[in-house]
């Protein structure tokens, strides 16, 4: 299968390499797994070891020439490659060592093709960059956002770069967004691939620039793709010059979002 992906589209490649990452975290999923520390009580698992090394050899073989970005192992490829690939293999790692399977695989590819595996879910939400879908049982289903569901995932983890301009919990605690919408905490991107699907209405975190993130960028690729408003919290493109990220499933509901954001802010 590895191998039939030489020619392959990138899109069917970073999918392959989000099912490898994702069959990995559910095949050790329950086990005591080794812990390693990466300070500031972050840690990673076993488990992200692990599906990161069956995502590199998906991308390995089937793009010898690219660079990768690994959330565990760093930088690897030629320092010159035209193309880099960013690779999150376990986004939820609390979560997962706590026995929640509220987690995420994120592969991307610079600024077009990206999947995000749900590996106890079983769906795996891809883009070629212009279009997003779903894939569940070899079927493939367009997403289509919608704010429908008036749920909000909101990232309560640190960094907080905005604070204390501007703290995410305050939105938590707005009589304004409590009577439009309906919070969620996750920790986890997840919510991003949500928000393309329809599932969530929108998402909101902290940060700095997220477009180069192996947390965010598939995530944001996805959104993009599926027609979602995507901008940075201060409504700023994501980008270099961002701070954070707001993606919502239509413009009215980003335009609630940024009017509470800027009223939490002061």
């Amino acid at each position: 299968m590895i191998n039939s992906l030489m020619h392959a589209e990138d899109s069917e490649v970073a999918t392959a390499g989000a099912r490898a990452g994702a069959d990995v975290v559910r095949s050790l999923y329950g086990q005591r797994l080794t812990r390693i520390d990466k300070g500031a009580g972050d840690f990673a698992t076993a488990a992200d070891v692990e599906a990161e090394r069956a995502i590199l050899d998906v991308i390995r073989a089937a793009r010898p020439e690219d660079a990768v970005l690994g959330e565990e192992g760093g930088r690897q490829g030629a320092a010159d490659a035209g193309r880099r690939w960013l690779v999150d293999p376990l986004c939820g790692t609390l979560n997962y060592a706590a026995g929640t399977m509220l987690v995420a695989v994120n592969v991307a590819l610079g600024d077009g093709a990206a999947a995000v595996a749900d590996p106890f879910g079983g769906e795996v939400f891809a883009t070629d960059g212009r279009t997003a879908w779903v894939r569940k049982d070899g079927v493939d289903t367009r997403l289509v956002p919608t704010s429908a569901t008036r749920l909000v995932d909101v990232n309560l983890d640190p960094p907080f770069p905005s604070a204390p301009g501007f703290r995410a919990v305050d939105l938590l605690a707005d009589p304004a967004f409590v009577e439009r919408f309906r919070p969620r905490v996750g920790s986890t991107t997840l919510a991003l691939a949500w928000v393309a699907a329809g599932k969530r209405a929108a998402y909101v975190t902290d940060g700095g620039d997220l477009s180069k993130s192996v947390h965010f960028a598939a995530g944001i690729a996805l959104c993009r793709a599926a027609g979602c408003v995507v901008t940075g919290i201060d409504g700023a493109p994501v980008g270099p010059a961002g701070r954070g990220l707001v993606a919502a499933a239509d413009s009215g509901t980003h335009g609630l979002l940024m009017e509470m954001i800027r009223t939490a802010a002061g």
